[in-house]
């Protein structure tokens, strides 16, 4: 080949100069030389000849000679040397003198062009780079140098390649397009060939803390694991979750791989928990906790949960498992249970308890001890948790280190600040009373430690003369919503500040009144309330305290809160918090006989986020407003009227929805839904959802529909798959909300534009959810026809 390009090169300038000519001569016949010979004088001679035209020896060729060797015939007769690289070529001399000839041509010649024939090189070889202490180890046997043993060499390559993400991220800061695939394939080569430990073991304390406090570096570590080839991604996902420290770690370095790859989502969901058994459990803790820490991720851990209890619960699999896998499976159910809160697990109860039920009774079948001791620890936690309101189980079994850690799993782990870090417990005579005060108050001194017989005399339990305890009085709640107000701003007493929050929420629906004069500051304080004193359940407190008083004053404090959603200086999290208070507030107003309940506590529209798993699953609760619409419409019950309490979502659903819609194009300096902020936008698609729905018969349903049908239109081709999926159910809340009648006569357009992106969407869109819920739309939309027009003729 090298021989055809010059021969091509001398027949196109053969009328050139003759010093020119003689220079292609000159360097065509060593060439050839270099490709036929293996005596290893006559190639060092020859290459010898040609360092002249370098200028770097004692008689260098003419400076046009050089000239032309570099413009035409230099990258040719580099591609040559790299040709006949080989340990067997490069020995043809003694002492490394060929090695060291050889090599000046790279390093003294035009840089640029030597650097692209070697780039050339690399591409041609793939990732030969990682199978090359392997090639050095066959050939060189027991000669082979020791930065070349697998245990020296991955490191190494660990750190060149922690050198090649730097130079990404920082070209990308300035602005340039930069591509990771070659990395992801040598990080791949290298896990199949079994080198995990020794490569990650460099890349994951690294890439932890740099992408602790970086967004660009997060996506700089997703993309170099997304681009990993389908072959080499088991191994790379099952060292990463072995090298991880911890879910949040999981989560920086993986993002949401598991929602767009399937075969990610195989490996996290299936391999690692079905078919493997040997992981330790705090990995299979970062598993499932990687799985629980993001609203996308969280329904693959219900569903892992689901196919958990069918196989623990399987006969077959009791009597043929290994009991390790047995104990496996059993840690990876209590686990997700950990994760999941009461709402979570309502949707699929009846399915966990019938496969909860039938694994007892499997497991306590069998004639092993451990199995039987098995089946009781998880048939006591899984059924108060997925059934707490039933009567408790309960067996006696004898403990030991693994049931010891089998229960510990099923319990969340404790914060490093929580209550019982801070030392031994007290006996719980009052919650305020410390030793001190009751010593100054006549109260009984705490007794020395050890002292037995003095602890079991029921004699020495003396009551307490409460008639001067002035500070238990000053801690008590305010009997006046204006109180409260000044108690959780102002107030430095903290017992009375706690006892305020709890008491909040029944004292607003016992003073409405009283609590319209004060709405809006109260919402005020409540939105920007921070947790200072450790209160048990405080986001719970907050928010239903929230949602109160946007029930009892709708307008104003919706005006407010709207209006806040979109103003300056306020974090993701207090704004998601308002669209949550929206929601919450927009059902129990919508609710009938609101009055005799309590309100519930979880926002029926948008999906999960860290931190809220008590918060409904979005894809359940569009699937129950299509039952609940397909059994009224099976019922007949068009003739029917409402319930006998009027709908009080009615006359003020405008201020919840409309405020909402209409600044979402429009960024701020700090907050950008249709840039970065793509969390707090699919939550947002999600609330205008739930509202849309809430205003079922309403009057003001059909601007509502329409409005909202064109904020899906202008979203539609959104990147985000949870946006996408709001969408989607948006525009079923939209066919569920307004009358067939006024959707044909008023949104007729919207609808065909609606058609439209629902088929294509059910046909490529990438997400498989996403299909899902365009077929139910469309299901829907043709459902609507059929009701409206008339029957063909027989």
């Amino acid at each position: 080949m090298v021989d055809l390009d010059f021969s091509r090169a001398f027949t196109v300038n053969s009328r050139m100069d003759p010093v020119l000519s003689t220079v292609r001569l000159t360097v065509r016949e060593a060439v050839h030389t270099l490709s036929s010979s293996e005596d290893g004088g006559c190639i060092f001679s020859t290459l010898g000849s040609l360092k002249r035209y370098l200028g770097e020896t004692e008689n260098p060729a003419l400076p046009e000679e050089q000239e032309e060797f570099a413009r035409i015939h230099f990258s040719t007769f580099l591609r040559c040397l790299v040709g006949k690289l080989s340990p067997d070529w490069l020995e043809l001399l003694p002492d490394g003198q060929l090695e060291e000839l050889w090599a000046s041509f790279f390093l003294e010649g035009p840089a640029d062009q030597a650097f692209l024939v070697l780039m050339e090189a690399i591409e041609g070889a793939a990732s030969k780079v990682v199978g090359l202490p392997d090639h050095l180890g066959n050939r060189l046997q027991r000669e082979n140098l020791a930065g070349f043993f697998p245990q020296n060499y991955f490191p190494l390559l660990g750190e060149e390649l922690l050198q090649a993400l730097h130079v990404v991220v920082e070209s990308l800061r300035g602005g340039l397009d930069c591509s990771v695939s070659f990395l992801s394939q040598v990080l791949g080569k290298a896990c199949v060939h079994g080198r995990q430990k020794e490569l990650l073991g460099v890349l994951v304390p690294r890439l932890t803390a740099l992408t602790q406090g970086s967004c660009l570096w997060q996506r700089v570590c997703w993309r170099l694991v997304e681009r990993v080839p389908d072959r080499a991604m088991e191994a790379v996902l099952t060292g990463l979750v072995e090298a991880a420290s911890g879910p949040e770690v999981l989560s920086w370095l993986l993002g949401n791989l598991v929602m767009k790859s399937k075969k990610a989502q195989f490996v996290m969901t299936q391999k690692l928990l079905f078919l493997q058994y040997r992981y330790t459990t705090p990995v299979l803790r970062s598993l499932l906790g990687y799985l629980a820490m993001d609203s996308q991720r969280r329904p693959l851990l219900i569903q892992a949960l689901k196919e958990l209890l069918e196989t623990w619960g399987s006969s077959s699999a009791i009597r043929r498992a290994p009991l390790a896998q047995q104990h496996y499976i059993s840690k990876a159910i209590l686990v997700c249970l950990a994760h999941l809160g009461e709402a979570e697990l309502q949707d699929c109860r009846d399915e966990l308890l019938a496969s909860l039920m039938a694994g007892v009774q499997s497991h306590l079948d069998s004639s092993l001890p451990a199995v039987r001791r098995l089946g009781m620890i998880v048939a006591e936690v899984a059924s108060a948790q997925i059934h707490p309101e039933g009567p408790p189980l309960r067996f006696q079994y004898e403990e030991d280190e693994l049931t010891r850690e089998l229960l510990a799993l099923a319990t969340p782990q404790p914060a490093a600040d929580s209550p019982s870090e801070a030392g031994p417990p007290v006996a719980p005579v009052t919650a305020e009373t410390t030793n001190e005060e009751m010593v100054s108050s006549g109260g009984p001194q705490a007794q020395p430690e050890g002292s037995d017989s003095e602890l079991d005399s029921d004699d020495e339990f003396v009551p307490y003369d409460m008639s001067g305890d002035t500070e238990l009085r000053s801690s008590k709640a305010p009997v006046y919503v204006r109180d409260c107000v000044e108690a959780l701003t102002t107030s430095e007493n903290w017992e009375r500040w706690e006892a305020t929050l709890r008491a909040l929420e029944g004292l607003i629906f016992r003073s409405p009144a009283a609590t319209q004069e004060v709405s809006v500051e109260l919402a005020k304080v409540l939105l920007h309330l921070e947790e200072k004193t450790g209160v048990a359940g405080f986001e719970a407190l907050r928010q239903r305290a929230l949602v109160a008083v946007t029930v009892t004053d709708p307008v104003r404090v919706a005006e407010y809160l709207t209006t806040q959603f979109y103003a300056l200086n306020y974090s993701l999290r207090q704004r998601m918090d308002i669209l949550d208070v929206l929601t919450l507030a927009a059902q129990e107003l919508s609710r009938p006989g609101r009055r005799q309940k309590p309100p519930q506590r979880g926002p029926p529209g948008p999906g999960p986020q860290p931190g809220s798993p008590a918060t409904p699953a979005w894809q359940a609760v569009v699937e129950e407003r299509i039952r609940s619409k397909t059994r009224r419409v099976s019922k007949g019950s068009a003739g029917q009227g409402p319930a006998a309490d009027p709908n009080k979502f009615n006359s003020v659903a405008g201020y919840f929805f409309f405020p909402l819609i209409q600044l979402f194009d429009r960024p701020l300096v700090t907050f950008d839904l249709l840039g970065d902020d793509q969390l707090v936008l699919g939550r947002l698609v999600h609330t205008l959802g739930a509202l849309m729905y809430l205003s079922v018969n309403t009057m003001v349903a059909v601007p509502m529909g329409k409005a909202l049908l064109e904020f899906v239109w202008a979203l539609r081709f959104h990147g985000d798959i949870y946006v996408r999926q709001g969408l989607l159910s948006a525009v079923s809340s939209v066919l569920l909300s307004v009358p067939a009648e006024r959707l044909l006569a008023d949104l007729p357009d919207e609808l065909l534009e609606a058609q439209s992106w629902l088929a294509d969407v059910a046909q490529k869109d990438p997400d498989e959810d996403c299909r899902t819920l365009a077929i139910k739309a469309l299901l829907l939309l043709e459902k609507l026809r059929d009701k409206l027009l008339p029957p063909p003729p027989p």
